[in-house]
């Protein structure tokens, strides 16, 4: 088995084991004192868990040894494949398509030629509610990396 179906395994046995738990990813977050967006990229398969951190993932959701080991491999990143199709993910492609070319403009106006990284990068997801219906609000908080030539 390969390090990427190995990592897809052990995402999914960390989904059931979740469920059986009944614990919330920010539970699960907690527990081993990371972010809950990250402790959620990481059980998915994008991010390596140090041991410790896996040792006490085993211990509260009732991983095996191969899910554990797998958890803290190294990830091989790809494109987003079928993941794309869903909906909650294609919204922010969409978002993206819309927006990508003025978040764009808008970087190079205030910080000059360059990127935000999405290496030295944070994520949040939260909830703010509204009276025309509860909005959901990411924010991405990605370090400035200016083009050197």
């Amino acid at each position: 088995m390969g390090a990427n179906e190995a990592k897809e395994r052990a995402a999914e046995s960390v989904r059931e084991a979740k469920e059986r738990s009944g614990l919330t990813w920010a539970a699960i977050a907690e527990a081993i004192d990371k972010p809950k967006e990250w402790t959620v990229a990481a059980l998915l398969g994008q991010h390596p868990i140090a041991e410790v951190d896996a040792a006490k993932l085993q211990g509260l959701l009732g991983l095996d040894d191969d899910t554990v080991g797998a958890l803290q491999g190294q990830p091989y990143r790809t494109g987003l494949g079928d993941s794309a199709n869903d909906p909650t993910i294609y919204r922010f492609h969409e978002a993206l398509a819309v927006y990508g070319p003025a978040i764009k403009e808008l970087i190079h106006e205030e910080f000059g030629d360059g990127i935000m990284s999405a290496i030295n990068f944070k994520i949040e997801v939260s909830r703010r509610q509204d009276p025309a219906g509860d909005r959901v609000v990411v924010t991405f908080d990605g370090k400035f990396l200016d083009y050197q030539w």
